[in-house]
């Protein structure tokens, strides 16, 4: 729970973003999550040529999945980190991260993948209907897109927003151009785990609203 200290801090930093930001062009729903992206991370490139993308149905889909207690994938421990925790506690939802398993480690050095290749294809009951966010591996959102592809999961939204140098920008692109799942993506190098547990908090915020309107 947020002390009023606290919560003063939180709404002179929106409103700071605000008045910086100016006119936008994200709607009533999309704004809060930038928002809360660029308050967790100092970064208005969120907002400019780093913009973050929607799929239309996006915001609608990861609401309703998060009402209904689904799992919540991550790729690394980092996301489960930002997350606020009474959130997934009060609507029953479990967070899964298999990055430090043994076995997905084992599997990875036998495949010759990536441990967040493995780490998916390992989570993808969990995903198939729920919501999967990765903040750091460009080669998790890859395999997650791809089994969207094979037709093995239909996740209720990716939240695809890698950070770095090596294929993150490109597997953002291919992302925002998949036409089976709703996401959440942006432009370029930028992201990270604090940026994917940001969208987390902002989806999770907009229901709490939705529910006292």
């Amino acid at each position: 729970m947020q002390t009023k200290k606290g919560q003063s801090i939180e709404d002179a930093s929106m409103q700071m973003i605000e008045d910086e930001i100016g006119s936008h062009p994200y709607n009533e729903k999309e704004w809060p999550i930038v928002r809360r992206i660029i308050h967790s991370t100092a970064d208005f490139d969120f907002a400019d040529k780093n913009k973050i993308i929607f799929h239309k149905d996006a915001i609608e889909s990861g609401m309703n999945a998060l009402k209904n207690g689904c799992s919540i994938v991550v790729d690394v421990n980092g996301v489960i980190g930002g997350l606020n925790k009474q959130n997934p506690k009060d609507f029953g939802n479990e967070i899964i991260c298999n990055i430090s398993k043994p076995e997905i480690m084992e599997l990875a050095k036998k495949e010759g993948k990536t441990r967040s290749q493995v780490s998916m294809r390992a989570a993808k009951s969990e995903i198939d209907g729920g919501i999967v966010a990765i903040g750091n591996a460009p080669t998790a959102l890859q395999e997650v897109i791809k089994m969207v592809k094979e037709g093995i999961v239909k996740p209720a939204l990716i939240i695809g927003i890698p950070v770095g140098f090596i294929c993150a920008a490109e597997s953002k692109e291919e992302l925002s151009k998949l036409e089976e799942a709703p996401f959440i993506t942006n432009f370029g190098r930028k992201g990270g785990s604090s940026s994917a547990s940001a969208i987390i908090n902002a989806i999770f915020k907009l229901i709490r609203a939705e529910s006292t309107s």
